[in-house]
């Protein structure tokens, strides 16, 4: 379809990377060679991350882990960041570098924009972060937001995607009067209880919710990425026990696509869904905003009943959540009472600190900066750049790696740790999975030090999210870091 405005020029072959990713994971894993990862921490990491690794060692003493947000904990210690600007990020020590990771993907504009900035500094010379009460900026923003995403008739800010997601699942189950709740497996919704099921690894249930009961889970399910068959079973089996409230979906499939699934899978999800007289959620979190002003539902043309919203409807500052639909859902979140002024169960929300001016006023002037700059596009032209190139890297130096990416959303997998699956195509016991996992997001964790050390931040090492503040000449600059890297790497005997 061409760029058009959105991030995607042309979507990818969903089935074509799934099969090189299966393949990834029978190969023996790839990673940076020993001898490199030790002259990384020894010249880089010891040498000019010093008063980092001061301060996370005193930080240790008083934050579990040493940091406060999983985002944070990096090999071989976290690196502790004093300034954001565009499309770098520094450090305590004076270092800079290329930010792939871009706060986990809210910045589509780049970190700590000037525009936006000074429209919150005008407001905290007069009405401060937070009243309270009702401020302005908070129908500005939910009417900016109903105006660019045409499924969004009315829209509630919270204060997290988190947030967002448990109350999705409260408005559904009045809505619907039904029970259950389905999610695509290794999709993340949050961690709230009833959510914090089959993460990261597809068929894995409760295994990643250490501390979470296994009764909250009775009325979750999770479904295959990619297999309508498996959601539609799901669906059927779940008639004869209270129905399906919800069908959650991330649409570029788990974990932001690092295991992608296809246009024909997504619309499949919308009808399945309306079919067994469910709501299809969106969970756009990531995409909202960042594959197109109209979101993913946008470039895929799909109308979800909910949308989940979180992290760049406030710019990158705090407060950052929110969930929108039809009218006839959101009405739940309202007085009681529908359109018609019929009274109807009100589902339980709170959230003290929710749409605070500061967020509304950050949230508005974002994106209102991302219409301007048609910013969605340019960080999609980026991402294309970027893995155009790692794929040329990957070849060259001969490497089992897999690059894609959906627009500005791209990856980078050395490992495969997250395209494992329990009791689907490829059976896994848990003992077997935990083990092999582990080795493999060992290897992520080295591969990211490198990255670091090479002055470029990303995900875990694997997934790169690109801005509209990039340039093509930071691309390629940001390629010949990565070359640096690729070039030391070697298969995992050689790194032991």
């Amino acid at each position: 379809m061409g760029y058009n405005g959105f991030a995607i020029d042309q979507y990818l072959d969903a089935a074509a990377v799934t099969k090189q990713l299966d393949e990834l994971i029978k190969k023996p894993v790839y990673s940076i060679r020993k001898d490199k990862l030790a002259e990384y921490e020894k010249n880089y990491f010891d040498t000019k991350c010093a008063r980092s690794k001061e301060m996370i060692t005193e930080a240790r003493e008083v934050i579990p882990g040493g940091v406060q947000h999983n985002l944070a904990f990096n090999y071989p210690f976290p690196i502790v960041v004093t300034k954001a600007e565009g499309a770098k990020l520094y450090d305590i020590d004076g270092n800079w570098y290329y930010d792939l990771l871009q706060a986990g993907g809210p910045t589509i504009i780049g970190s700590n924009d000037p525009v936006v900035r000074q429209q919150v500094h005008e407001l905290l010379d007069t009405c401060g972060p937070s009243t309270g009460l009702f401020h302005e900026f908070e129908y500005k923003l939910a009417k900016k937001i109903s105006d660019m995403v045409p499924s969004v008739e009315k829209f509630r800010m919270l204060g997290s995607g988190t947030e967002a997601c448990m109350c999705a699942a409260r408005i559904a189950r009045l809505k619907t009067g039904k029970k259950n709740i389905l999610k695509m497996g290794g999709a993340y919704h949050g961690w709230s209880d009833q959510l914090a099921y089959g993460m990261r690894v597809p068929g894995t249930k409760g295994m990643m919710s250490k501390g979470v009961p296994g009764f909250v889970f009775k009325h979750t399910d999770e479904f295959f990425p990619n297999d309508l068959a498996d959601l539609e079973k799901k669906l059927r089996r779940n008639q004869m026990n209270g129905g399906t409230a919800a069908v959650y979906v991330e649409p570029m499939g788990p974990e932001s696509g690092t295991r992608p699934v296809s246009k024909e899978f997504i619309k499949g999800c919308e009808e399945l869904a309306h079919k067994y007289g469910a709501l299809l959620i969106f969970d756009e979190v990531v995409t909202g905003f960042r594959i197109g002003p109209s979101g993913a539902q946008g470039y895929f043309g799909v109308d979800p009943d909910l949308t989940v919203f979180g992290k760049i409807i406030a710019g990158g500052y705090p407060g950052a959540g929110g969930v929108g639909g039809h009218a006839d859902c959101m009405a739940h979140l309202g007085a009681g009472l529908d359109s018609s002024g019929k009274k109807i169960a009100k589902a339980m929300c709170g959230g003290t600190m929710a749409a605070t001016p500061i967020s509304c006023v950050a949230g508005y002037y974002t994106l209102c900066e991302i219409e301007k700059r048609n910013a969605c596009e340019v960080a999609g032209r980026m991402g294309d750049r970027l893995t155009a190139g790692l794929q040329q890297l990957i070849k060259k130096y001969d490497l089992p790696f897999v690059a894609f990416n959906q627009g500005s959303i791209c990856h980078l997998d050395n490992a495969g740790t997250m395209h494992f699956a329990v009791n689907w195509k490829k059976p896994w016991t848990i003992p077997e999975l935990l083990k092999e996992t582990g080795i493999r997001q060992r290897e992520m964790e080295h591969m990211g030090a490198a990255y670091m050390a090479e002055g470029i931040v990303t995900l875990a090492g694997s997934r790169l999210y690109t801005s509209a503040a990039y340039t093509e000449e930071m691309i390629d600059d940001v390629l010949t870091r990565f070359e640096r890297v690729f070039a030391g790497c070697g298969p995992l005997e050689a790194a032991k």
